[in-house]
């Protein structure tokens, strides 16, 4: 990052340009075959990072994970001896699956939410909310009924993947519109006082993608960073072959623009890395004056969760001006 920035600049495209693997601990979280340790989220509070992540078990059966690591050792992992912190509903919308959960704090009341994926045995996926005190490890579902409901013509089979920011009284919401066409991008809000009470975006779906080829074939699973000027979304997109990773930028959830570097990470070119068939789930977080990226790797048919790194700091105030 250039000399002459202020805290109000808007980050480069420069500075989310490539992102290096941690090659030496990665899978931070794995499991072994046929399971899954994907649909990972990081939290981080008081010197730790608290990770929610999903166990995928034979049939597509998920549960919900909890993993703690030290701020200057986000690979160092921890398990929480109570796994499964939470298992599947005996009856509703989310009696087969819990997975995709994204946690945040919540100014209004103080407490802690997650969006999470919701399913039965079959589609449609939906999202829906719980809440807790603090401790990641124990979780309480605000409802029994999905809070985003698929139940629009663009998200028939999915109305999940949430990812959030919260700006002043306002909760953003991006999720995944899952259909017969191709899945594409959603924005939906939320007051801060009543994190159940969602409004889905009139203009939905909000991004298809960037118009080139690497992401023609459908847009997924985008993770939401709030920057001085814009919102940032890292969303997984798909040529019809393989997901990468690509950035786009925006202020109003109309008009993105797109990082010229895209795609921004890419599935390793090793053909026996954990991570060379494809990549999805791309949160960025900020830790110690890095961005890193917490994501999804695939090998033949199994997700496992790795951490990257950005090649650019993110600089303090001192020295951006």
């Amino acid at each position: 990052m250039r000399a002459g920035f202020t805290e109000n600049d808007a980050i480069p495209f420069e500075v989310f340009a490539g992102f290096e693997r941690l090659e030496d601990v990665n899978p931070i979280l794995a499991c072994e075959p046929p399971e899954w340790a994907a649909a990972a989220h990081a939290f981080v509070m008081d010197g730790t990072v608290h990770y929610l992540w999903g166990r995928r078990k034979e049939g597509n059966y998920w549960i919900l994970m909890h993993s703690t690591a030290p701020v200057n050792d986000p690979a160092q992992i921890a398990h929480d001896p109570r796994n499964p912190v939470l298992l599947p509903s005996s009856e509703g919308f989310d009696d087969y699956t819990i997975e995709y959960p994204f946690p945040f704090w919540n100014p209004a009341d103080g407490r802690f939410y997650v969006y999470y994926l919701g399913r039965r045995q079959k589609p449609p996926k939906q999202t829906g909310l719980l809440v807790g005190d603090g401790d990641f490890g124990m979780w309480t579902r605000v409802c029994q009924t999905p809070v985003i409901a698929s139940d629009t013509a663009h998200e028939r089979q999915g109305s999940s993947h949430p990812s959030v920011v919260v700006i002043d009284d306002t909760i953003h919401i991006i999720y995944t519109g899952e259909s017969a066409e191709p899945p594409a991008l959603c924005h939906a809000t939320a007051p801060t006082s009543d994190p159940a009470a969602v409004t889905k975006d009139p203009a939905n779906p909000i991004f298809k993608g960037s118009g080139e080829v690497w992401d023609s074939c459908g847009v997924r699973e985008a993770e939401i960073f709030k920057g001085p000027q814009y919102f940032h979304l890292f969303y997984g997109g798909s040529d019809g072959e393989a997901w990468r990773i690509g950035h786009v930028r925006t202020r109003d959830f109309r008009t993105f623009e797109p990082n010229p570097h895209n795609p921004i990470f890419s599935p390793s070119p090793d053909p026996d890395a954990w991570d060379c068939d494809g990549i999805l789930t791309p949160q960025v977080i900020e830790i110690d004056n890095r961005y890193y990226m917490v994501y999804a790797g695939m090998r033949g048919r199994e997700w496992q969760t790795g951490l990257a790194v950005a090649r650019s700091p993110v600089l303090s105030l001192s020295e951006r001006d």
